[in-house]
């Protein structure tokens, strides 16, 4: 919709014309029932798209800052749009570096980028690797996770299969706009079978539009131009998803295809190639690219669009050096490592039953969604693996935003005595609600759902559709005092759909009562190298269990293990060994890192969700050594789903899941 120039008695600043047409839709949408976007026409809202909460219940809009509006909706701005920064690498098995700020951008801290996509290839999946990583937060994502909480981003999902992962981080304050999380994976290794080449996925509606990131590692060679392009058709026909009106990766409204998608120069030798490199002649070299001919001939990628190659080329390098390929095998550099985009060609039609209406009122809402890519760029700096990293910053331009949250959330903005500590929250009338929804408190920087300091349950029993409250007693207030938020949790949808601005708690303990210490397992080292004791060691969730009826849960903020000796599982004795010149775990718990965040496949969002009790490991009990190293070798996890009762069954048998 361009810039309204005449201002006066119409809302918006909006024109004579417009709002006369407008307004005659305003009717139809009056009594157009709830959609499949969460939203709700009612008589009150004068064609609003953006639907701002009172100023009472703090409840954060798009932007992260308080609404300040007493109520109703109103019309989008024309100039919003969301910043995603994506980082693709192919990390050669290396481990990771001790810092990778400068991948995130000079700005990575000022807010101005809403998402951040990370695709990493090769993560090292060894046996004795992969058997840790599919029971534990792997390095590459706990430094991911480290770095960017920093700056208040949280992971949202993650998929990985076997050497490919996928991360996904948001800003707080869109957690509730950021739906219907799923995540898939194709093996195309071996004919299948092997995940060591294919794609992994994630999906999601933001603000109402579906966006699909897919994270690919093709296969490798310059003869093996017709496999990569099989392989990503195999990719594209065999990831669906369920629900909704995205079901295919080319369905959604944005696909942002990346990953080490191996294509080569042709035609010219190493030597032109590093000549052309060298004189900065580059425009010679994109002519031969195999991925701008086949985007020409290919109809499989029609639609995917990429910005200019004006860095070299970032494969391949002797590792630990910027030189080209110097061995005996002299690989010819080429633009291995890239970050495509698709449009779908019809953008999101606003939410209504009402086609006619639906079509009408995209047009004069600005029509489909647009992306503009502001930067595309390596980082050569790096040199732990024979590939260098790429990264783009991309804007997403929404013709309107879902922006109305399904939970909102009130409380006392400073919390300065224990009766402050109550929290009232109301829910939108097509929200399912679960006896299992928490509210937790969460300390500014937290990583994911599950790193709160505390959680009350939020049952269903009790209240009305009209409000509820919950109440953290004495002992489940943090002790430090700093900045919090709340977040209510659903069960059901398997993310936060909730949140508050930031808010100070200094609540003085009258309680003798000392704080919960973080134990780290015996050995006391690199939480990497013993993380399988810890498994086997008796140990309390951090996160709720439908098992416990207790309301209030007092949690430390890593698991706290006993001292009983360590049980050894069907002769496969474990004992931990301090190793030497190994770092020291980067979070202040050594054992906070080490706990995974298990993927239901049963739920269909994300795939973060809490974790049940742990138990101490018996023989013919828990996770036995041939289960696990069956799990490492085929980069699968048996899965446990919890019952109503608060037992456990098995679940479904999927790919590892952060």
């Amino acid at each position: 919709m361009p810039p309204c120039t005449k201002r006066g008695p119409y809302r918006n600043g909006l024109s004579r014309l417009v709002w006369k047409n407008l307004t005659g839709l305003h009717r139809a949408l009056s009594s157009a029932p709830s959609n499949t976007f969460g939203m709700n026409w009612n008589a009150d809202c004068e064609l609003g798209l953006i639907a701002q909460a009172s100023p009472r219940s703090n409840v954060l809009t798009s932007s992260g800052k308080p609404s300040q509006k007493s109520g109703g909706c109103a019309l989008p701005p024309v100039s919003s749009s969301d910043r995603v920064h994506i980082v693709t690498w192919n990390v050669g098995s290396a481990l990771p570096p001790d810092d990778i700020t400068s991948l995130f951008g000079p700005h990575a801290g000022d807010g101005s980028t809403d998402m951040f996509i990370i695709g990493l290839q090769e993560v090292n999946s060894m046996i004795n690797k992969r058997l840790k990583d599919a029971l534990f937060t792997d390095q590459w994502s706990e430094l991911c996770m480290d770095t960017l909480s920093r700056f208040g981003y949280v992971l949202v999902t993650s998929q990985r299969m076997q050497g490919v992962l996928l991360l996904v981080f948001s800003k707080f304050c869109h957690l509730p706009f950021l739906r219907g999380l799923q995540t898939e994976k194709t093996r195309t290794g071996l004919g299948g079978y092997w995940g060591n080449k294919g794609g992994v996925s994630a999906r999601m509606t933001m603000f109402g539009h579906p966006v699909c990131f897919l994270n690919c590692h093709l296969p490798a060679h310059m003869r093996n131009l017709e496999q990569r392009m099989e392989d990503f058709g195999s990719i594209l026909q065999q990831q669906q998803f369920e629900g909704g009106t995205a079901s295919g990766v080319l369905d959604h409204d944005v696909v942002f295809w990346f990953g080490d998608l191996n294509f080569r120069i042709e035609d010219y030798d190493i030597h032109v190639v590093k000549s052309a490199i060298d004189s900065n002649k580059l425009p010679l070299l994109w002519e031969r690219d195999q991925l701008n001919i086949a985007k020409n001939s290919e109809s499989i990628l029609d639609g995917f669009l990429e910005g200019p190659l004006k860095f070299p080329p970032t494969y391949k390098f002797d590792v630990g050096t910027h030189t080209y390929d110097t061995s005996s095998k002299k690989r010819k550099p080429a633009w291995t490592d890239r970050i495509l985009w698709r449009l779908r060609c019809t953008g999101s039609p606003v939410p209504t039953h009402n086609a006619a209406l639906q079509r009408g009122l995209t047009s004069w809402l600005g029509g489909a969604t647009k992306v503009v890519q502001h930067s595309y760029r390596s980082h050569m700096g790096y040199t732990c693996s024979d590939h260098k990293p790429v990264s783009a910053v991309f804007s997403l331009h929404f013709p309107f935003k879902v922006d109305l949250p399904l939970v909102t959330l009130e409380y006392v903005k400073e919390w300065t005595k224990v009766s402050d500590a109550t929290v009232r929250f109301t829910v939108m009338s097509n929200f399912q609600r679960s006896s299992w929804d928490w509210v937790a408190i969460y300390k500014v920087g937290f990583k994911h759902h599950k790193d709160y300091v505390t959680y009350v349950w939020a049952k269903a029993d009790h209240g009305s559709q009209v409000g509820y409250k919950v109440t953290f007693t004495e002992e489940d207030l943090p002790r430090d005092e700093g900045e919090y938020i709340l977040g209510f949790y659903s069960n059901n949808m398997n993310t936060i759909i909730g949140v508050t601005s930031p808010f100070q708690i200094h609540v003085p303990v009258h309680s003798p009562t000392a704080p919960p210490v973080c134990r780290s397992d015996s050995s006391d080292v690199s939480s990497e190298d013993d993380s399988t004791l810890v498994l086997l060691a008796p140990a309390s969730s951090r996160s709720p269990s439908p098992g416990k009826r207790k309301h209030h849960h007092r949690r430390s903020r890593s698991p706290a293990h006993s001292n009983t000796p360590m049980p050894s599982l069907q002769g496969l004795s474990l004992h931990p060994r301090p190793l030497e010149g190994l770092p020291s775990s980067r979070s202040p718990c050594s054992a906070a890192k080490k706990e995974r965040l298990v993927s239901p496949q049963d739920t269909l969002p994300s795939p973060i969700s809490p974790l049940t009790p742990r138990s101490p490991v018996s023989p013919g009990g828990g996770v036995s050594a041939p289960e696990a190293l069956i799990a490492a070798i085929l980069g699968e996890h048996r899965q446990t789903q919890v019952t109503p009762t608060g037992g456990r069954s098995p679940g479904k048998t999927g790919e590892t899941s952060l």
